[in-house]
């Protein structure tokens, strides 16, 4: 198994880091010939979510990968990848990704002071697990064909859509390799 991982900004080699602790292989995707590479999942770290979108334009990405995901490509988004993959912000139309049936509210905890840790359950996973919130968002509503995964204080902060995975906080960030190991468990189960 070979993952991607979106290497513009955030946290990638924390990513490339708990893959490799599951024995998954991974590259950095950087530009257009990145891309093209063969892959079985992408992973999309956060960031900043409006320069991430012009970086994607900019290197004539945005088109590929929203394609390839619409056309079943596995897909996990944390925080910022979150962000990108939502079809709407606070009830508008988002135009990035958009390829998953959430409505998502940008920087909802606010400035780096509310930045939190927290432990919380996740469905599939029998365990509890750490949550580490840097600024993050929470998804408003799931519709669709979207399904909660997980909610702290009343807030979803993880969903599923099919082959998409997205998570509000940063698992990466954490010794715990739970959610990496889910979404690698969901692509081995196609």
């Amino acid at each position: 198994m070979k993952i991607a991982i979106l290497a513009l900004q955030g946290a990638f080699v924390e990513h490339e880091r708990m893959l490799r602790s599951l024995d998954v292989e991974t590259f950095e995707v950087r530009n257009k010939d990145d891309w093209q590479q063969p892959k079985d999942g992408l992973i999309i770290p956060g960031g900043e979510s409006t320069t991430m979108v012009k970086l994607l334009h900019d290197l004539d990405l945005l088109t590929s990968i929203q394609r390839e995901i619409r056309e079943g490509l596995p897909v996990f988004g944390t925080c910022a990848g979150l962000i990108l993959l939502a079809k709407q912000e606070n009830g508008q139309a988002a135009s990035r990704i958009s390829t998953m049936d959430i409505d998502v509210c940008r920087n909802a905890y606010g400035r780096q002071l509310g930045s939190f840790r927290t432990v919380s359950s996740f469905k599939g996973i029998e365990n509890d697990i750490p949550m580490t919130f840097i600024r993050a968002p929470y998804i408003n509503q799931v519709y669709g064909e979207a399904e909660a995964l997980a909610t702290v204080n009343g807030h979803i902060v993880a969903a599923r859509q099919g082959h998409q995975l997205v998570t509000a906080f940063h698992p990466e960030l954490d010794e715990d390799v739970s959610i990496h190991r889910y979404f690698v468990d969901s692509i081995k189960k196609g």
